[in-house]
Order: structure tokens, then sequence, then C-alpha cells
């Protein structure tokens, strides 16, 4: 049995920031609503439609879109965000390769 490569340093430092982007509610709460939505949205929308505030909403987008889990697009004065669908299909081949189930040990980079 061939032993299985360890996941370099970058990977494993993308992989950890991926984590950390889910690692809160509230940003969870905003991802999934802007992929039920399937469509780009306002801050002003989102705000609305989370019941949270402006600030706390803006903040999270930023992290969110720090890692590409959203993209923000600027319409005239304002930004819509929507879910980077791409991005987040490669998520569970991050998982498979920390499990180290994929033999290549840097599965999830492919979608990147």
């Amino acid at each position: 049995m061939r032993p299985i490569p360890l996941i370099d340093a970058e990977a494993a430092g993308r992989y950890a920031a991926w984590f950390r982007a889910l690692a809160d509610p509230t940003r969870v709460r905003l991802l999934h609503l802007l992929a039920v939505e399937g469509r780009p949205m306002a801050v002003g929308e989102i705000v609305e439609r989370a019941s949270v505030g402006q600030s706390t909403v803006s903040h999270h987008l930023k992290i969110l879109a720090e890692v590409r889990f959203v993209q923000a697009e600027r319409q005239g004065t304002s930004t819509r965000y929507e879910v980077n669908r791409t991005c987040l299909a490669v998520f569970p081949a991050a998982v498979r390769t920390i499990l180290g189930e994929d033999s290549a040990g840097q599965g999830a980079d492919r979608g990147r």
C-alpha cells in the first residue's frame, strides 16, 4: 500500500480559510439565503430577508467573498452578491482530500 502524500501547506491554508468562513452561523445562513434565491442580491435585500443589520451583513459577505464562496458584482452604486457554485462544488473534494480519500492529495484544487 502506497502512502498518501500529505496536503501541501498552500492547500491546507486554503482549506482552513474555507472552514473558518463557514464557522459562523450567520455566514452559513447568508450563504444559504443566496443559494436558495439563486440570483444576485443587493445588501439591502439580504438585510431584509436575513433580519441582520447592514454592517453585520456587509462584514460577513466580505469574508465569504475573500474565500470566493460568494461573488460580488458592482451595479451602479450598489453591489450584488451571489453564490459561487463552482467554488462550493469543490468543497466536498477538499473534505475528501483531508480525509485521505483523494489519492492525488490535492483534489479540491482542480476546480479553483
